[in-house]
């Protein structure tokens, strides 16, 4: 193999692929970069040579950016604190992060470099998925710049411009820059027309800039296409990247694999063999901190209108052409524009709000007497709807979707559960304990797929059981699955668009849910449920009535 002719010393460490990491980062230094300064010039390759680790073809080395910065307003917040500064870490740590990478927190405290530098390390040390590394630091240290200043304030702006075009000269950055929006759906209008009228927006020829949107895109179908009306007069549209961390997920990506890479699921998964489908997304914890957020909100604008439509349309699609960004939309596309809203919305819907109660040894108030929530709220922290997908794989077949916060236990999954079978040479008390079979696709905490089937009581009876067979990405694998933001950031910073909701899924989302808010609004409080059960009993209710029942996760 060719090999790089630069000093191993310039290349961001990355652990156990430290050394393939540091030739693949500085052959893109060599054959990319124009700007970078004469401290990190290498000896050029000789020409027509090209780096081995770039063929995509060659499956050795992950994909790693090129030269590039990330800009991060709302850097002192939970979602920055907690999960973005050590996703840029962990992706340092890995080999991902070129050379030439720069780091920049905007916020209102009164910071130098420094004391911001010292904010990301506390942050890093307590929250990062892979060990601290010191020779990871100090690379990415390097590069680490605040800009102190509030969104309505062009002068702070003026600086932001200013910070990156240092970048530029000192890092090697080369114009390309992402912008990620931490903040509150309130201020992306505003932070938006600021990054347009500092110049920030324009990407000068061969460079690119982006832009990243936290959730919720919007409250309802008018404001989301308001938001979107704004942030594409600033940016072109293939530069806005809708952030929905549950497709970085590994285990929402093996949901292709699953079902298009194996022969065994995909003859069986359409109406003639699935009864139902529930998808469900539960949280042990209360609103926490986030009143000022939650309040007004809910749950199923929080959750149902983003994560799970887009887990139902992965679940319900069709074979794409490809796994192009064009090609996978297109199919959910067409998911999200079969879905039926019930016409009897009372029978199949149902919303709570937790209660006074116990979780797990620990007595927790209820959501009306959380801090900063008005004592009268009528929004829901549980939400629970039935849909339908009018398309031949899935006609007659339910979609039941359903989240809450205070629930028995964490857990995502999307469980397609199969017909009973009609157990003709069976006497009846030999499979009076099998239950339905069942595909569980667990998304979160133990990541993996269980398979549950019936099988024989040993013995001298013919008495049949449910079993279960397991795959857990924990042991099945001898890498750990990153975190959802790590590969969702990296996605962003090499321009790949694939696991990001379109404006159309955006708008798509919203028609299916905004009926049931309609309905939903017209209604007093919703029903209590005691914290720490599986929600009210309206969603139980809303089940019996199909002669069906919530699965146990």
């Amino acid at each position: 193999m060719t090999q790089s002719q630069t000093s191993p010393s310039d290349a961001a460490p990355s652990g156990a692929t430290a050394s393939a990491a540091q030739g693949a980062t500085q052959a893109t230094t060599q054959t990319t970069s124009t700007t970078t300064p004469a401290s990190d010039q290498h000896q050029q390759p000789p020409a027509g040579w090209r780096n081995p680790l770039r063929d995509p073809r060659d499956l050795r080395l992950p994909r790693i950016a090129g030269p590039c910065s990330l800009v991060i307003f709302g850097v002192t917040g939970d979602l920055s604190k907690k999960k973005l500064l050590p996703a840029v870490y962990d992706l340092a740590n890995r080999g991902l992060l070129p050379v030439n990478f720069g780091l920049v927190g905007f916020g209102r405290r009164d910071w130098t470099n420094e004391q911001f530098a010292a904010f990301v390390e506390e942050n890093v040390r307590a929250h990062s998925r892979t060990p601290f590394n010191e020779a990871t630091w100090r690379f990415l240290s390097g590069g680490i710049r605040f800009v102190q200043g509030n969104f309505d304030d062009p002068a702070a702006f003026q600086r932001l411009s200013d910070t990156v075009s240092e970048l530029d000269r000192e890092r090697g950055t080369q114009g390309n820059h992402a912008f990620y929006m931490s903040v509150p759906p309130r201020a992306f209008p505003q932070v938006s027309k600021q990054l347009r009228d500092s110049g920030l927006a324009h990407s000068p020829s061969g460079a690119w800039r982006r832009v990243i949107i936290e959730k919720p895109f919007g409250h309802d179908l008018e404001s989301a296409k308001e938001l979107d009306r704004v942030v594409s007069d600033v940016f072109d549209p293939g530069s806005v990247f809708r952030i929905d961390h549950y497709l970085g997920k590994e285990t929402v990506q093996n949901m292709l694999a699953l079902r298009f890479a194996n022969m065994m699921f995909e003859p069986v998964w359409n109406a003639n063999y699935v009864d139902h489908v529930q998808i469900t997304m539960a949280e042990d914890i209360g609103i926490g901190g986030r009143a000022g957020y939650y309040d007004g909100i809910g749950a199923a604008r929080d959750v149902i209108q983003n994560h799970l439509l887009q887990l139902m349309a992965l679940t319900a699609m069709e074979e794409p052409v490809s796994f192009q960004a064009s090609d996978l939309t297109a199919e959910k596309t067409k998911v999200l524009s079969a879905v039926r809203v019930p016409k009897d919305l009372a029978h199949h819907t149902a919303r709570g709000q937790y209660a006074t109660g116990w979780q797990g040894s620990e007595k927790v108030i209820g959501y009306l007497d959380e801090k900063g929530i008005d004592p009268n709220s009528r929004t829901e922290t549980y939400a629970a709807i039935r849909l339908d997908v009018d398309t031949r794989r899935w006609a007659g077949v339910p979609f039941y979707l359903r989240t809450g916060k205070r629930l028995g236990k964490r857990v995502t999954e999307i469980a397609v559960m199969f017909k009973r079978a009609p157990h003709l040479p069976f006497e009846q008390t030999a499979t009076r304990e099998l239950g339905q079979n069942a595909i569980v696709i667990r998304v979160q905490p133990d990541e993996g797929i269980t398979l549950r089937f019936g099988a024989k009581v040993p013995g001298t009876a013919m008495e049949v059981r449910d079993v279960s067979m397991d795959f857990n990405y924990g042991s099945s694998f001898t890498e750990a699955s990153p975190e959802a933001y790590e590969r969702l950031i990296l996605d962003v910073l090499l321009g790949d668009p694939p696991l990001f909701p379109t404006t159309r899924e955006v708008e798509l989302s919203w028609e299916i849910l905004d009926p049931i808010e309609e309905y939903w609004a017209t209604l007093g409080q919703p029903q209590p449920y005691r914290a720490g059960t599986w929600g009210p009993k309206e969603a139980d209710e809303m089940l019996a009535r199909d002669g069906r029942m919530w699965r146990m996760p």
